[in-house]
C-alpha cells in the first residue's frame, strides 16, 4: 500500500473513464475531494454543464487555496491537462510546506472509451472529445516527472498518514550509527509509557483500582518503565487547569506498590518544586520501597503559571539552569556514602546525609529538555540519560549536538541513553483507526490534534518506532490516547513485540 504524508495534494491526470473519481472515492473521504464535475453541478446544471466550467474551476481553485491554506489533504479531480493550472497547483503546495503528488491513470484507451459508452446520454462524451482527451494525455503524462512534484505515482490502494509513518521515515536497510558511534541495536529497545491525562471513568474515586490495573496491564504488555508528569495542575497542551493532577511523589509510592518489573520515575521533576535534598530523600525511599526501579527526572522547569498559583518563586532560566546543574551534583552525593558538605552555584548543603539510602549503587539520573547550548551540555557532563522530543530529523540534529558536548568533556556518547517522548494514538487496523477518531478528534483544530496525537494502526506505528531507534533513541516513551478507556496499552504492546521482532 502506497503511504503518503499528511496533509498532501494529489493532482490527478487522466482521460474521462480513467477512474479517477472512483480512485478518489475509494481512498479519502467526500470532503478531501474537489471534483470540478461536481462544481459544475453545484455553479450549473449539471456535472457535464461546460457552460458552467469557468464558474466552477474559479470555485474549484479558492477551496484548494483555503484547504491548503489550512493544511489540509485535497485531492483535485480534475482532467488535469492544464500545465498552468498544475503548476499553479504545485506552487501553491510549495507555498504552504506540503508534499505535492501527481497520480497519473495510465488507462487503456479501450478501457476507457467502453466505460464512456457504459455511461447514459447525458454523460457519455463524443468519440471526438474523448480521443482528443486520450491523445492530450499521452503528451502530458511525458512531461510530468520533470514539472517538480514530490512524486509521480499510478493508481493504487492508499493510504494518508502523519509523515512519520511514510517509507521516508523508515530506517534503512542497517542501522545507522547513534551518537556513539555504535549502530543502534533493536532488540534491546526499551518502551515506556507515561501517564499524562488522568479522566479515569468514574472520577477520584476510582483512580486507585483504575491506576493498579493499567500499570499491570503495561507490564503485561511488555513496557520497561512507568512516568508521571510532575505537574500540580494540567498543562495547557493537555488539557484544562482544573482537570484532575495527582501529585506525582504520592502517585509514583502508589506505582511501586501495584507494579513488579517496570521502572518508575517522574518525567520530569521540576527543580524549582522542591528542595533538592528533599528531592534526594524522596528518590531514595522510592528506590527503597521499589526494589531498586526508580528512575530520578529533573529538569528546569518552565510552568510559570504553576508557579504563580502555588505561590513558587520563578526565576529566569539561567537561574533555573544553575540550579538544575547544582542538582546534578548533590544528587548522587546524598545518595552515595559519607555525608560530605556541598556548595554549588546556587544550592549549599552542610551535611549530605540521606537514609536509607538507594538499593541501586547508582541511580540513573534522566535530563529532560533539549536546549543546544546548556541543557544537553549538562546531560553530557552529569547525566545518565537524555530526554528528547520531535521528528527524527529534529532527534538526530539534538543527538549530533550532544556528540559535540560529549567530546568537549572527554565522554563516550554511548554512557547516556537517549530516551524520546511522544504522544501516540493506536489502533489494530485501519477500520479501527478510522472509529477512534471519529470518536476522539475535537469539532477544530484537528490537524494540529492529529500532529499531536500520531494517530496510526500497529504498523503505523512499528515503522515510526523504528525510524527513531535508527536514529539513535534507544528508550521510546509514550502516552497513548485512551489509556483509561480503551485497549491502549495491549494495542501498543502489538507494536513493542513487533519492534523488538
Amino acid at each position: 500500500m502506497l503511504r503518503l504524508p499528511d496533509p498532501v495534494l494529489l493532482v490527478l491526470v487522466g482521460a474521462s473513464g480513467s477512474g479517477k473519481s472512483h480512485w478518489a472515492g475509494e481512498h479519502f473521504r467526500p470532503e478531501q475531494v474537489v471534483s470540478s464535475d461536481r462544481l459544475r453541478a453545484v455553479v450549473g446544471e449539471g456535472p457535464r454543464d461546460l457552460e458552467a466550467s469557468a464558474d466552477a474551476f474559479d470555485l474549484l481553485e479558492r477551496i484548494v487555496a483555503a484547504r491548503l491554506g489550512r493544511r489540509l489533504t485535497t485531492v483535485v479531480d480534475t482532467l488535469g491537462f492544464d500545465d498552468e493550472r498544475r503548476a499553479a497547483w504545485l506552487r501553491l503546495a510549495v507555498a504552504h510546506g506540503m508534499p505535492c503528488v501527481a497520480v497519473a491513470f495510465d488507462t487503456e484507451p479501450a478501457e476507457c472509451r467502453r466505460r464512456n459508452a457504459a455511461r447514459g446520454p447525458a454523460d457519455r462524451l463524443s468519440q471526438a472529445v474523448l480521443t482528443a482527451q486520450l491523445k492530450r494525455y499521452t503528451q502530458v503524462r511525458v512531461g510530468l516527472a520533470v514539472e517538480g512534484f514530490t512524486d509521480v505515482v499510478t493508481p493504487q490502494p492508499v493510504r494518508v498518514v502523519p509523515a512519520a509513518f511514510t517509507p521516508a521515515a523508515a530506517p534503512a536497510a542497517a542501522p545507522a550509527p547513534g551518537p556513539a558511534g555504535r549502530a543502534s541495536e533493536p532488540s534491546v529497545i526499551r518502551f515506556g509509557l507515561q501517564l499524562s491525562r488522568w479522566d479515569v471513568p468514574g472520577g477520584p474515586a476510582e483512580l486507585g483500582p483504575r491506576l493498579a490495573d493499567v500499570a499491570a496491564r503495561a507490564e503485561a504488555a511488555g513496557f520497561d518503565s512507568i512516568w508521571v508528569m510532575d505537574h500540580f495542575r494540567q498543562i495547557p497542551q493537555l488539557g484544562r487547569a482544573w482537570e484532575d493532577m495527582p501529585e506525582s511523589v504520592a502517585t509514583l509510592g502508589y506505582l511501586a506498590a501495584a507494579t513488579r518489573r517496570a521502572t518508575i520515575g517522574a518525567l520530569v521533576h521540576g527543580i524549582t518544586y522542591r528542595n533538592v535534598a528533599h528531592l534526594a530523600k524522596v528518590v531514595a525511599t522510592l528506590d527503597v520501597l521499589s526494589g531498586g526501579r526508580a528512575r530520578c527526572g529533573l529538569g528546569a522547569a518552565w510552568f510559570e503559571a504553576e508557579h504563580t498559583a502555588y505561590g513558587w518563586p520563578f526565576p529566569p532560566a539561567a537561574e533555573r539552569l544553575d540550579l538544575l546543574e547544582d542538582a546534578l551534583q548533590l544528587l548522587p552525593l546524598l545518595w552515595g556514602p559519607g555525608a560530605k558538605p556541598f556548595t554549588g552555584r546556587v544550592l549549599q548543603v552542610p551535611d549530605t546525609t540521606c537514609y536509607p539510602r538507594p538499593l541501586q549503587a547508582h541511580v540513573p539520573v534522566l535530563v529532560g529538555g533539549s536546549g543546544e547550548r546548556r541543557t544537553l551540555r549538562l546531560v553530557a557532563r552529569y547525566a545518565d540519560a537524555c530526554n528528547l522530543t520531535g521528528d527524527v530529523p529534529t532527534v538526530r540534529r539534538k543527538l549530533a549536538v550532544l556528540a559535540e558536548h560529549c567530546a568537549t568533556v572527554g565522554r563516550d556518547p554511548a554512557d547516556v541513553e537517549t530516551t524520546h517522548l511522544s504522544t501516540v494514538l493506536v489502533a489494530r487496523h485501519t477500520a479501527e483507526l478510522d472509529a477512534e477518531l471519529a470518536a476522539r478528534r475535537p469539532a477544530r483544530g484537528h490537524a494540529r490534534w492529529a500532529a499531536a496525537t500520531n494517530p496510526g494502526t500497529v504498523e503505523d506505528h512499528v515503522l515510526r518506532a523504528r525510524s527513531y531507534v535508527d536514529a539513535g533513541v534507544q528508550h521510546l516513551i509514550v502516552s497513548p490516547v485512551g489509556v483509561w478507556d480503551s485497549p491502549a496499552l495491549e494495542r501498543y504492546g502489538e507494536v513493542i513485540a513487533a519492534v523488538r521482532g
